[in-house]
């Protein structure tokens, strides 16, 4: 028997199956990109996101037909959520975190939920990229679906709705609507009587890896699924890659290279909210039973896709005729040496500390001779200085980091991997199996329906290292003094940046 893992993001989804111990038997990805019907605006259409997700889980499951799916589980973007009636019908687009409706409410929002009182409840700080903010919009500007909806659904929820299973969320992503009580594991009436909205379209909240419901037999026989098998409760896809990395204990942080560059490093007690507001860090439920994790994060893969989709339009059209991986290609065109090129990657609102939405990307060092790996290595190094800026205020909050585990899309590339070990001057370890998101939700999937006794069993048969990746002295030191000139580079541009965004 195999255990199905799902894994939908923001620019694309995948569905892998996993032998219980541990071998990838069938993966299928598929790449959709957010539509901007209005300047500031983006959403996923979720009729195509769906229609999406369950092709690749078709195709996934017809490779491995000799070994059928003993159950199913989905890991997901926070944030977003979908709107559904009960009978599972969508009534709508999905708001991505960066979309800019809801902004109007801020201002109201922040006189009634101050950040200690909203933090010590929540974990979080006020801001648009969370789903409270877009349900008010909804509410006001497009109340047929705000009324007629039963449930805004989470995405890792919503397609294990449509799969058979009840509305249901788990605790990491019950957390990325600002409406979550962390200490008391449920929906928080405080929060939603402050915020205005009703409990009822919120569905009941769970941990991961427990059973929800199982795979209605209509959906089974389209998807070449068992019917009847188990659907078990995912998580935010952080997590999900937490657990597919093998991160399940303080000490120890997933790096995630997809859409976003991602460092989610774990702890067991909650740091008091001072260190973590301070810090810009927030607390979340792990998918691990009793651990908390915060999030370091900014643009990373979609900042890779725009140079593609700009400086290699035509070779993508080609590479999508040839099956080429085109992303390999324009790697290996980056200079060996530190690049050139200085990057801000305030491409669009930026992760923590300071979450700047007033800013715009900028780049200098450009010449005539400059060349576009010189410009994508420039990127890439400047997303992970972002993210290095974070990581040291960890101690601070009595946060250590020693075990760093690279995952997702970028892990694939060791040139990227190298490149982050020298600008953090730690060791990098990758998996053999970098889908670590769908690989975490399969594996909560053999938790919940018994193929494994704890989380601990199942990353230990199911998890396997491949490589280390240890930092080059020379150009550590190299990008300790490039990173000192790039920790100066937003604050004398700040002011002319802000004009032109």
């Amino acid at each position: 028997m195999s255990l199905l893992g799902i894994d939908v993001g923001t620019s694309g989804c995948k569905a892998a199956v996993f032998s219980e111990d541990g071998r990838l038997l069938g993966l299928v990805y598929d790449e959709y990109d957010y539509q901007s019907p209005q300047h500031g605006w983006a959403e996923l259409d979720s009729v195509d996101v769906w229609r999406k997700v369950k092709l690749t889980i078709r195709q996934a499951v017809a490779e491995t037909k000799s070994d059928p799916v003993k159950a199913v589980c989905v890991s997901s973007l926070g944030e977003t959520v979908v709107p559904v009636t009960a009978e599972r019908k969508i009534l709508g687009p999905a708001l991505l975190n960066f979309d800019v409706r809801g902004d109007e409410y801020l201002a109201e929002l922040r006189g009634r939920l101050p950040d200690e009182m909203l933090y010590q409840i929540n974990g979080n700080t006020l801001g648009n990229q969370y789903a409270l903010t877009k349900l008010k919009w909804l509410r006001q500007h497009q109340p047929d679906i705000y009324r007629q909806s039963a449930f805004f659904l989470a995405w890792s929820g919503f397609v294990s709705f449509m799969l058979g299973a009840e509305a249901r969320v788990d605790y990491s992503l019950a957390n990325r609507t600002l409406l979550f009580d962390l200490e008391r594991c449920d929906w928080s009436d405080e929060l939603l009587e402050l915020a205005q909205l009703e409990r009822a379209k919120l569905p009941p909240t769970v941990p991961s890896g427990v059973v929800i419901g199982t795979v209605a037999n209509e959906i089974a026989a389209e998807l070449g699924l068992p019917a009847g098998i188990p659907i078990v409760s995912g998580g935010h896809d952080q997590c999900c890659n937490g657990i597919g990395s093998g991160v399940l204990a303080p000490g120890q942080a997933m790096y995630g290279m997809g859409t976003y560059l991602c460092m989610t490093p774990v702890f067991e007690q909650r740091p008091a909210t001072a260190l973590m507001l301070k810090r810009g860090l927030n607390t979340e439920h792990h998918t691990v039973p009793g651990q908390y994790v915060s999030f370091l994060y900014n643009q990373g893969g979609s900042l890779v896709k725009w140079f593609r989709n700009t400086f290699a339009a035509a070779e993508r059209q080609q590479a999508q005729a040839s099956g080429q991986d085109l992303y390999a290609t324009l790697l290996s065109e980056m200079p060996a040496d530190l690049s050139h090129v200085m990057v801000l990657p305030h491409f669009a609102i930026t992760g923590p500390p300071n979450f700047i939405s007033d800013s715009c990307g900028a780049m200098a060092g450009l010449k005539l001779e400059t060349s576009r790996g010189e410009i994508l290595k420039g990127l890439i190094e400047a997303m992970t200085f972002y993210i290095r800026e974070s990581f040291e205020t960890l101690p601070g909050a009595g946060i250590d980091v020693t075990d760093f585990r690279a995952v997702g899309g970028g892990s694939k590339s060791d040139l990227w991997i190298q490149i982050s070990a020298d600008i953090f001057g730690r060791p990098f370890v990758r998996p053999k199996i970098t889908e670590a998101g769908a690989l975490g939700a399969a594996i909560l999937a053999g938790v919940g329906c018994g193929v494994f006794a704890s989380l601990e069993s199942g990353v230990a048969t199911m998890v396997h290292l491949d490589r280390t990746f240890e930092p080059d002295p020379k150009k550590q030191a190299a990008y300790d003094e490039r990173f000192s000139k790039y920790q100066r580079f937003w604050p004398l541009m700040a002011d002319y940046l802000r004009e032109l965004a």
